[in-house]
């Protein structure tokens, strides 16, 4: 009764005060706590700061050295999960966790989605394989876990074409269940023209300030849908491919040339709340590699490295042309950017690395998929 007796003139002292007196809150309602519940909640305030305690008292090597099998044992999309229930944990683990997991041109994995839209690594490619679907018209893009040309991989993310009138679609997806214009999943398209030898890669998440929109119907239809309320709604456009007519229907194979808008100053913060989209954009200019006719085998040839085991009108390689000048030092035509080739009847290996991004390399292998009779 004590503590109830002071509440009660307090209350009644303040309702008493004059205006202008007690710091601007004698307007403010708060709602009355028993003493039992707020003991209560004082209790399981106590219990949650001495279990923060507790874990945050591990040692920094053990601490580390989890949170790094975590991020490194997680195979199916999304991984995130597992991480971000480590980083959850208390301020130690979070600070552990964005120290780990570093984005692709730090560590070379595939940890958040928004990896995917972040450039690979510059050392060495990133080993990926995609599996078609004829019959549904569908791709997925794997994250290879071995060495083996494929395993059971991780899954990062899938393409379905359709067929809008005169031109080709391919909608983009984060869930290979849901592969539909207006998906909520959407992470962008690829659109192609009647000869299916012109493509236009857009981005339904705007990659850098100044991204030039796509004011169209389709593009109103496909991003109707939104879960992230960071999407701007637009379809944006972040690169095109073309492939070069081949009228004379002369010796060899295909001939195409990308157009990659890569922003420039990309930040590598593990966290993806702290990362900005950059202000600039630059065009990466890339040209597939040209291959030697091997008198012996009858065929045009390139060297994959073991990547490619099965001749294919469809393998590439993209490297960026020597008289280059860009901001990331890719002007040497022995460095390959992208490789595809085929090694199964439905599968395919992708090879990328720095400056594109797995997005980008996926979309990139989508245009070749299908027959092009201007070319061939």
């Amino acid at each position: 009764m004590a503590l109830w007796r002071r509440s009660s003139s307090w209350l009644t002292s303040c309702s008493r005060a004059p205006a202008g007196i007690g710091g601007g809150n004698e307007a403010k309602v708060s709602p009355e706590v028993a003493p039992e519940d707020a003991a209560a909640e004082h209790e399981g305030r106590r219990a949650e700061a001495g279990d923060e305690e507790r874990w945050s008292r591990l040692l920094p090597e053990l601490l580390t050295d989890i949170v790094r099998r975590v991020d490194a044992g997680a195979e199916r999309w999304p991984p995130r999960r597992d991480v971000v229930a480590c980083a959850c944990v208390c301020r130690r683990w979070r600070d552990a966790a964005v120290a780990v997991v570093r984005p692709p041109l730090e560590c070379g994995r595939i940890t958040f989605p928004s990896s995917l839209k972040q450039p690979g690594p510059r050392d060495a490619p990133m080993h990926c394989f995609i599996r078609r679907n004829k019959s549904t018209s569908t791709f997925y893009l794997y994250l290879s876990l071995t060495q083996a040309l494929t395993d059971k991989g991780k899954f990062l993310l899938a393409a379905r074409r359709f067929r809008h009138g005169a031109h080709t679609e391919y909608i983009i997806s984060y869930d290979s269940d849901d592969l539909y214009p207006g998906s909520n999943s959407g992470v962008g398209k690829l659109r192609s023209d009647f000869l299916g030898t012109k493509f236009v890669m857009y981005d339904n998440q705007k990659p850098y300030d100044g991204a030039k929109s796509l004011k169209s119907r389709s593009s109103r239809r496909f991003a109707t849908k939104q879960i992230s309320p960071h999407v701007s709604g637009d379809n944006l456009e972040v690169g095109q491919v073309s492939y070069r007519f081949n009228f004379l229907k002369s010796r060899g194979p295909r001939r195409m040339h990308c157009s990659i808008q890569c922003p420039v100053g990309q930040g590598t913060a593990s966290d993806p709340s702290k990362e900005k989209p950059p202000s600039t954009s630059s065009s990466l200019s890339l040209k597939n590699k040209a291959p030697r006719w091997h008198d012996h085998l009858q065929c045009w040839c390139l060297n994959f490295h073991g990547r490619v085991t099965v001749a294919s009108v469809k393998n590439f390689q993209l490297v960026a042309p020597a008289d280059t000048s860009d901001p990331w030092g890719v002007g040497d035509e022995e460095t390959v950017i992208l490789q595809f080739g085929k090694i199964e009847d439905d599968a395919f290996t992708m090879d990328f690395r720095h400056p594109l991004s797995a997005y980008q390399a996926f979309a990139i292998c989508l245009t070749s998929f299908g027959t092009k009779l201007a070319c061939e």
